[in-house]
């Protein structure tokens, strides 16, 4: 990967362990996508203390079979007080108004209330590639996230604080794409998207994540563009209740 620059997994969350460690509470992490399902469980400074499992995320995508996938994911996990969630989709107040990779039949459809009902825990649902940049972001000026996988997400973050429902992924990089036309022409599209973004946001930094962030190769790639791991798509759980849980 020329000129790739791979953070090492952190989240945007306060750095007195002692004291944090002392609350105990911890997170069920779930990333949902196209492809897979993955959890884990973290601590409150979004250290993964369980095996992260995972499975193939059911080919019918459907809210019942992907949702048990989710509750059997979760049994197989230790003990934990709240849950969180990333979805490939649009989501508001953990209702579904739209997952393009999925079932149609997801829309309106209420997956807080339905997993917080069969786990007995508290649920938050955002995004998966909001929940992805809260696990990547430094909390200081203008952050771009773009996740590259099955499809393509954004999430804009301003001072740590995310800006919602932004959206400025392209189809062209898609991971069906990457496969039609090769890494050469798919990166060359990425480059041009890159130079797009920057004109538009103005951003302080970009980061780069998802299954297909590992395809990155570009040999003249901007100083404040990064490539992040995709484990943040789970480390960013924590800082998700966080974000919820703070005053405006």
């Amino acid at each position: 990967m020329a000129n790739a620059r791979v953070t090492k997994q952190r989240s945007a969350v306060p750095r007195t362990r002692t004291a944090l460690l002392q609350k105990a509470v911890k997170t069920l992490a779930i990333d949902i996508g196209a492809t897979r399902i993955k959890a884990s469980t973290l601590n409150e400074l979004g250290e993964i203390v369980t095996k992260r499992t995972f499975t193939d995320t059911p080919r019918s995508g459907m809210p019942g079979a992907v949702t048990d996938i989710i509750v059997q994911l979760a049994e197989e996990q230790s003990e934990y007080d709240r849950i969180s969630v990333g979805f490939p989709g649009i989501v508001q107040n953990g209702v579904v108004q739209a997952a393009p990779n999925l079932a149609p039949e997801w829309k309106h459809f209420n997956i807080g209330k339905i997993l917080a009902t069969r786990l007995r825990k508290p649920v938050r649902v955002a995004n998966d590639a909001d929940v992805q940049g809260f696990g990547a972001i430094s909390g200081v000026g203008v952050e771009l996230v773009l996740t590259l996988g099955t499809g393509v997400g954004s999430a804009l973050f301003l001072n740590g604080y995310l800006i919602p429902n932004v959206e400025v992924g392209k189809d062209k990089l898609s991971n069906a794409e990457l496969r039609k036309v090769g890494k050469k022409k798919w990166n060359k599209r990425l480059h041009k998207l890159i130079r797009k973004l920057e004109a538009m946001f103005y951003y302080d930094r970009l980061y780069i994540g998802g299954g297909n962030a590992k395809a990155v190769s570009i040999p003249d790639i901007p100083a404040n563009v990064t490539i992040v791991s995709n484990l943040n798509g789970l480390v960013g759980g924590v800082a998700l209740w966080r974000e919820l849980e703070r005053p405006e």
